[in-house]
């Protein structure tokens, strides 16, 4: 089999962006508590609804590699119908190799609803019980482990087994919902083996089983293991910690109101990671993710705001003199 630069493992979705209006968001001090609300047992009307094939964490992670020029490949698991074959061909238009997707006879493709209200979303998932099986894999720089469903225990296993044949392999850890509920304990080897992990502040404060600040959540995230710590702070802006040095990097000024967030944790995870492949310090490779991470909350879903390595380099050298790396400590 041909070498990859970038092979990510993670479950594949469609997207149903449903925008809402005749709704309210009911919050406390704490915004991880917040409510989206509508009428109960009313018709609720809609404005628009989009359907977005072949996204999910792994996915969007392996289009924005392959945008950035570097070979991409995705393991992932769908159903024998017409969403399936909707997300193959959503991913050979994107020049990610397909060849490690397997198909079930008799299951359905997950599919995801996205209540969108105002700049951010809500989302019913549904992940289908996929019996998951590592295929035999093409050799790879590195791995992109993310969001897989629950009851997949044995497939993690085999994913460490792979990673300890191949210690050459870099690994970036970014848990999704499920590994988190399996607990940091459990999967405890791909934690001290990850390159980096990426999380948001929420999933952090999940992961350690605390709320605590930011820089105590990189601190108690490093001590996991891994090289470097990701956390992304919604609006707020990015830290990245070395286990010596943190920085702080506040979000790219948006040319317009954001449109909705999916993705944008995605397309920072991935762009740090290409861009370290790529050669780039850290901190450089930081700057780059924030700024592709801020172009896809300008457009719907997780995947149409991904830029080029060109658009990402021109708007970097268009960068205003606040958007810098602070370091705070």
């Amino acid at each position: 089999m041909q070498k990859v630069d970038f092979l990510a493992i993670g479950d594949i979705t469609i997207d149903s962006f449903i925008r809402i209006k005749d709704a309210s968001v009911s919050c406390s001090i704490d915004r991880e508590l917040c409510q989206l609300c509508v009428k109960f047992g009313e018709k609720i009307p809609y404005e628009s609804l989009d359907d977005i094939p072949a996204v999910g964490n792994a996915p969007n992670a392996s289009v924005a590699v392959s945008r950035l020029g570097i070979s991409s490949a995705l393991v992932t698991d769908i159903g024998d119908d017409n969403g399936g074959k909707e997300c193959v061909e959503q991913l050979k238009k994107e020049r990610v190799n397909i060849d490690f997707v397997h198909t079930h006879a008799t299951k359905h493709t997950n599919h995801h609803f996205v209540l969108w209200y105002d700049d951010e979303r809500t989302i019913l998932v549904r992940h289908a019980k996929y019996q998951y099986q590592l295929p035999v894999l093409p050799e790879c720089s590195w791995m992109y482990l993310s969001s897989i469903g629950a009851d997949s225990e044995t497939y993690h296993e085999q994913i460490e087994t792979h990673l300890k044949a191949n210690p050459d392999i870099k690994l970036v850890f970014q848990p999704g919902t499920f590994q988190i509920q399996m607990g940091a304990e459990r999967l405890a080897y791909f934690y001290q083996r990850a390159e980096f992990v990426a999380v948001n502040v929420g999933e952090a404060i999940r992961i350690i089983g605390k709320e605590l600040p930011v820089l105590k959540l990189l601190d108690a995230i490093h001590k996991l293991g891994p090289k470097l710590v990701l956390i992304t702070d919604g609006r707020k802006g990015a830290y990245l910690f070395d286990g010596t040095d943190k920085w702080f990097l506040p979000i790219y000024p948006d040319p317009r109101p954001p449109l909705e967030r999916t993705g944008a944790g995605d397309a920072a995870t991935a762009t740090l990671a290409a861009y370290l492949f790529l050669g780039e310090t850290p901190i450089e490779a930081f700057r780059r993710s924030v700024i592709n991470s801020r172009n896809v909350v300008q457009e719907v879903g997780a995947q149409r705001g991904l830029m080029t390595r060109e658009d990402i380099e021109e708007t970097l050298r268009k960068a205003p003199p606040e958007f810098a790396v602070q370091k705070i400590s």
